[in-house]
C-alpha cells in the first residue's frame, strides 16, 4: 500500500509539474551526453596514443634531384648511427601506393594527386624519440639529397594538444550545463514541495515520518534524471551510427583513428544514466533537507 501510495505521488508531481519536469529532463540530457562525449573523446585519445606514438619515426624525405651517390651515403650513415634502431626506405611508387591506400575512401583526392607527387623517403625508428635532434642536424634540410627532416612525434604531440582541447572544452560545457540542471532541479523540487504542502502538512500530522514526505519529491527527479540520461544514451548510439560509422568510416578503415566499439557505447551510457540518477536524487535531497520543511 505504501509503496503504491510513493508511486502514484511520484506520478501526480510530475503531472503536476510537467513543463518544468521536461526542462529539468532536457537540460539534463545535454549535460550528460556532452560528458559522454567528452568520455568517448578521452577514451578515443587514449587509444591513437597507443597506436601512433609505438610507431612514430623519423621521416627523411629526398629531394627530387637526388642521385644514386647521395641516396647510399645517406642509407650508409643511417645503418651506422646508434641512434637508429631501425629504418626502411620508401620510394615514389611505394609512397604513392600507401597514400593511395589510406585515402582509399576518397576517390577524389586520390584521382587528383599525381604519381610522382609524393617524395621518396626514409623511415628512421629511433633509439629514443626524444633524440630527432640528432637525427635533425646529421641531415639538413636542402643539403646532400635532402630535401625535409620531419619529426612525427612533433605533429602528434600538437594533434593530441587539439583533441585535449576539444575533450576539455567539451567537459567544461558538460560541467556548465550540470550546474543549470542542479539549479533547475533545486528550483523544481521547491515548487512541488510547496503545491503539496497541505498534502504533506497531514501526512507528518498523522505520523509520517519526514523520509516518507520527501521519498516521492527524490524519486520524481531521480526518474528525471534516468530519463534524461537515457536520452543522453541515445544521442551517443546516433552520434555512432549517424557520424562515426558513416563520416568517419573512411579515416577509420584506414587505421588513421581507432573504432568506437560498441562497447564503449554501452558503457559510457550506463555511466550517464546512473550519473543522471545519481545527479537528480542527491539535488533533490539536498534541497529538501535545506530549504524544505516538510
Amino acid at each position: 500500500m505504501r509503496v503504491n501510495f510513493v508511486l502514484s505521488e511520484v506520478a501526480t508531481g510530475l503531472r503536476r509539474n510537467l513543463t518544468m519536469t521536461v526542462a529539468m529532463i532536457l537540460t539534463t540530457a545535454i549535460s550528460l551526453g556532452l560528458m559522454g562525449t567528452g568520455l568517448l573523446i578521452a577514451g578515443m585519445i587514449s587509444e591513437m596514443k597507443e597506436i601512433y606514438y609505438d610507431k612514430v619515426q623519423v621521416s627523411i624525405f629526398l629531394a627530387d634531384d637526388v642521385t644514386d651517390e647521395q641516396r647510399t651515403a645517406i642509407q650508409t650513415e643511417l645503418e651506422q648511427s646508434p641512434e637508429v634502431a631501425n629504418f626502411i626506405y620508401e620510394s615514389k611508387d611505394e609512397a604513392y601506393e600507401r597514400f593511395q591506400q589510406q585515402f582509399s575512401q576518397q576517390p577524389e583526392l586520390v584521382e587528383n594527386t599525381p604519381a610522382d607527387a609524393l617524395p621518396e623517403s626514409f623511415r628512421v625508428e629511433l633509439v629514443n624519440p626524444e633524440r630527432y635532434p640528432v637525427i635533425a642536424e646529421a641531415f639538413p634540410n636542402g643539403q646532400n639529397g635532402v630535401d625535409q627532416v620531419r619529426d612525427e612525434g612533433d605533429f602528434l604531440d600538437r594533434l593530441f594538444s587539439l583533441l585535449n582541447g576539444a575533450r576539455n572544452a567539451t567537459i567544461a560545457v558538460a560541467v556548465i550545463q550540470a550546474l543549470a540542471a542542479l539549479l533547475l532541479i533545486s528550483n523544481t523540487i521547491q515548487l512541488a514541495a510547496f503545491n503539496r504542502r497541505n498534502e504533506t502538512n497531514i501526512m507528518r500530522l498523522v505520523g509520517a515520518s519526514r523520509w516518507y514526505t520527501q521519498l516521492p519529491f527524490i524519486l520524481e527527479a531521480a526518474f528525471a534524471g534516468l530519463i534524461g540520461g537515457l536520452l543522453a544514451a541515445g544521442g551517443l548510439i546516433l552520434t555512432k551510427v549517424l557520424f562515426v560509422d558513416r563520416t568517419l568510416a573512411g579515416p577509420i578503415k584506414a587505421g588513421i583513428i581507432p573504432q568506437i566499439e560498441w562497447s564503449s557505447i554501452v558503457q559510457n551510457s550506463l555511466i550517464v544514466s546512473g550519473v543522471g540518477v545519481a545527479l537528480a536524487g542527491v539535488a533533490a535531497y539536498v534541497t529538501l533537507r535545506l530549504y524544505v520543511r516538510l
